[in-house]
């Protein structure tokens, strides 16, 4: 059944049957339906899937083409594209093997009619890079309108065109809301010849009554009883779905198969909350070897994904998709999402010259993955005993969190209380997921999760063995799953059961369904206290001439003659400075006990400097990247007709999915340009210029200030990514910070698990232009919240000169963060994690949606 109607529109997939009616065997294993296959000049069929699969659903009926016998099914033109949302009836044009004429339409609205567009598959295959022309619309580009119900108003109207040339075109036509459906001859030229039609009724489907040009009979080359197919991959790290991920990286594929819904069944959020819309089944991994190369056996006609792991189990990226084997068959590609038309590199690969390997199990038999069986043990073991619901903070308020990680089943959806609890500290790609292209590599990875940044930080001196981050880096990667069977989100009828598995066996030779599969339960946990977690916070060291009040701050900077000063990029724009006085201070942070923070130590900055008095914006760094884009940011529920929340709309936006790697190569530009030595800052000059003099919190105070007029954190605003409809707009607050209790009728609470300070209204849901929120006493805007921060130290557990005597209580070093240490938190980020001295980091290839940088100017 089709999922966003909760399976009440039946699903139908192409077959293949011979002309006596004998033979039918099932080609296509989608999640929802097939439409309109072609025979093209080559003899390979072009067909319409549509799916929904942590993507905008709005826009995902993708052409497609592939053998007769089912091989090599493959997309061929509007993947990762908001338009075309639909393209009906494509037909190929004759003696033109990369050219199509099909019906454009929206995704809602008149149904499966609309605008006659003739492609080029040679001039691009996404938006309209290969649209060649609108008919009517003769010396007009084609202009990518995206909209939903786009077809309601366009006239004339069109079904069924028959292409006779790449000029002419057979046709049905409304030419006007009053006119009759009549057959027509179109061409390219804007002219609409009437050939007939009969007042009161429709005239469909128009075929030619001539001789064709037969095209090629493609024999079958699967082999019927085999029950496997063979994947070879040439190079993961080819294409961009692997972009600046450092060669090694990735050691296995996680392979695994989805379990689409039933009949009457599904449904937005059925699977999981704004996660995925299908069960999702975990065959096992497979090596990926040292070139990047992998060969292995997957099992035929099953939907398959496939996940690049690094050495913790990490998915680097999402597949947002599915393939399938035909049985005996060699599915292959070159890398990571790469283009279709991306040729392999001519050389051997070590997969080529193995056995191809056979997918390990992961933790137990193929099963789908369910939070109680698989996460909610780990729990157990190591969050209940404190998680246990009798000191409830909510999510929206100042304070830290204290969730009720206790199994039971409660709320939206009969979701498990600790499910929902959990949750919210999982940034997902749901149904509304930016559908442009592939995501950044480790854009909703575990390493940028709050929940695993806390752990690995030694929250509270937790200390989980290896299997317990395995399970829980697997309900990442899975994109946060609550259900491992349909019948656990809703009883399903047995008799449908049995009709899936007779079908499965006599068109697909699959016997089995989620439902059949093995239940592993794992042994009850009794929770495991850690060490020590109730010592205080270490009391900070005793500075001479520290803290600062503000004026002596100020006082400080201007008593060395110089307080501003720019560095010029070109093109007229420049980059503002403040001058940073040199100075000792108390670095670190008393935040939650046993974390790396939880360490106070007097640190020095020798050497006065320059600083950017904002972060980098996209005007600046576009001088060194023109074409450079920030992209969008997700919503969550539903119907969104476009990406997300531009984060480009206004130039003077800091400059975001950047790594550190680039932010270093843009210090190094400018530093050539400039003749100054230019460089990001080391994570003791950032504290130390954030401070200002300040020892609280942040520099403007605690952590139940109002930071409203202060800095651009996680506020009341984040509300607007729980609103629905149509494209939704922001309505939150409705007016103003008077208006902070008025709630708009689109509202959905359910939607709202983000977690953010309701009691504050900073004015931005997202980015805001730098410099709109007051500085800090040296003149420095921003460096609490907005974007966080790269440094150019790498990162280690404090502190490095050893002032804890037990190193027991420092966090395990074998789960420690990797990278480039990250300072200031984001938009994104509730004001703790945007404290002066609180700290995070990635690696410095990766991308993160919320971190930018700012720059240092030697004296």
């Amino acid at each position: 059944g089709v999922p966003c109607v909760a399976g009440k529109d039946y699903v139908g997939n192409l077959c293949l049957i011979n002309a006596d009616g004998s033979g039918l065997r099932r080609l296509t294993y989608d999640q929802d339906q097939n439409w309109n296959p072609a025979v093209k000049n080559d003899g390979t069929v072009m067909y319409l899937r549509w799916e929904y699969t942590d993507s905008a659903h709005y826009f995902s009926r993708i052409v497609f083409d592939m053998y007769p016998d089912g091989r090599e099914q493959r997309a061929m033109y509007g993947s990762n594209s908001y338009w075309p949302n639909s393209l009906f009836y494509a037909r190929p044009i004759p003696g033109a093997d990369t050219k199509f004429v099909g019906v454009v339409i929206g995704h809602h609205g008149v149904a499966r009619m609309g605008e006659l567009v003739l492609f080029d598959t040679a001039k691009g295959r996404q938006e309209a890079s290969g649209a060649v022309q609108r008919i009517p619309g003769w010396g007009k580009p084609v202009k990518s309108i995206v909209m939903d119900r786009l077809a309601n108003d366009a006239w004339p109207k069109f079904l069924h065109p028959y292409p006779l040339s790449d000029k002419y075109f057979l046709v049905a036509a409304k030419p006007s809301a009053s006119a009759n459906w009549g057959l027509y001859l179109v061409d390219v030229f804007d002219n609409l010849l009437l050939l007939k039609e009969v007042p009161g009724n429709a005239l469909l489907e128009p075929i030619p009554l001539k001789a064709q040009k037969k095209p090629p009979v493609i024999p079958d080359q699967i082999k019927p009883d085999s029950k496997e197919a063979t994947v070879y991959i040439t190079d993961i790290y080819t294409g961009p779905g692997l972009r600046g991920v450092k060669r090694g990286t990735v050691k296995t594929l996680l392979v695994y198969a989805y379990e689409y819904a039933f009949r009457n069944t599904g449904g937005h959020q059925s699977i999981g909350l704004e996660g995925p819309w299908d069960v999702r089944k975990i065959i096992g991994s497979v090596p990926v070897y040292e070139d990047g190369s992998a060969s292995f056996k997957i099992p035929s006609n099953v939907p398959v994904a496939l996940l690049p792991l690094d050495e913790q189990g990490r998915s680097m990226q999402m597949f947002r998709s599915w393939f399938v084997g035909m049985p005996g068959e060699t599915v292959s590609c070159v890398g990571c999402h790469e283009n279709r038309d991306t040729p392999p590199p001519a050389r051997d690969t070590i997969a080529y010259k193995k056995e191809p390997a056979m997918p390990a199990p992961w933790r137990g038999p193929f099963r789908g993955f369910s939070f109680n069986r698989e996460v909610q043990p780990m729990l157990d073991k190591y969050c209940v005993g404190c998680h246990d619901g009798s000191t409830k903070v909510t999510l929206h308020s100042g304070a830290l969190n204290m969730p009720d990680f206790r199994s039971g089943k409660t709320g939206h959806g009969n979701y498990p209380q600790s499910y929902l609890e959990l949750m919210p500290y999982i940034r997902r790609n749901g149904p509304e997921g930016d559908w442009t292209g592939p995501v950044n590599p480790l854009e909703f990875g575990s390493n940028a999760q709050q929940i695993f940044q806390m752990l690995r930080k030694g929250h509270h001196n937790v200390k989980m063995d290896a299997e317990a981050w395995d399970r829980l880096h697997m309900w990442v990667n899975m994109n946060v799953p609550c259900w491992g069977r349909w019948n656990e989100y809703k009883p399903i009828d047995a008799t449908k059961i049995d009709r899936i598995r007779e079908l499965r066996k006599k068109y697909a030779g699959v016997e089995v369904t989620s439902e059949d599969l093995p239940i592993v339960e794992l042994p009850k946990a009794n929770f495991q206290k850690p060490a020590a977690m109730d010592a205080k916070a270490p009391e900070a060291p005793e500075v001479k001439g520290w803290p600062m009040a503000a004026e002596a701050a100020k006082a400080a900077q201007q008593k060395l003659g110089k307080v501003e000063n720019s560095v010029d990029l070109g093109g007229g724009v420049a980059i503002k400075l403040a001058y940073i006085p040199s100075g000792s201070f108390a670095m670190g942070n008393a935040g939650s006990p046993f974390n790396d923070e939880n360490q106070i130590f007097k640190a020095t900055v020798k050497k006065s400097f320059w600083m950017g008095t904002t972060e980098i914006t996209l005007k600046q760094f576009r001088q060194f990247r023109q074409e450079f884009k920030n992209g969008y940011y997700d919503r969550h529920h539903k119907d969104h007709v476009n990406p997300g929340y531009d984060m480009d709309a206004d130039e003077n936006f800091p400059a975001i999915r950047i790594s550190e790697k680039e932010a270093a190569d843009f210090c190094q530009w400018l530093s050539k340009k400039s003749g100054r030595k230019v460089r990001l800052p080391t994570e003791t000059e950032w504290e130390w210029a954030c401070r200002a003099g300040s020892a609280s919190e942040l520099n403007y105070g605690d952590r139940n200030t109002d930071f409203s007029a202060l800095a651009n954190l996680s506020d009341l605003t984040m509300r607007n990514l729980a609103v629905s409809g149509v494209n939704p707009q922001p309505m939150w607050p409705v007016k103003g910070k008077q208006d902070i209790g008025v709630v708009p009728q689109k509202y959905q609470i359910a939607m709202d698990y983000e977690p953010h300070d309701a009691r504050f209204y900073d004015g931005a849901l997202q980015l805001a232009k730098v410099g709109s929120y007051q500085p800090n006493a040296w003149g420095l805007y921003d460096m609490h919240g907005n974007v966080a921060e790269w440094t150019d130290t790498d990162y280690a557990p404090y502190p490095a000169a050893g002032a804890v005597k037990d190193q027991s209580l420092l966090p395990d070093p074998s789960r420690a963060m990797v990278g480039k240490v990250v300072r200031g938190g984001s938009w994104h980020d509730r004001p703790y994690r945007a404290a002066s001295g609180f700290r995070i980091a990635y690696p410095e290839w990766q991308r993160p949606y919320d971190v930018g940088f700012r720059i240092v100017v030697e004296d």
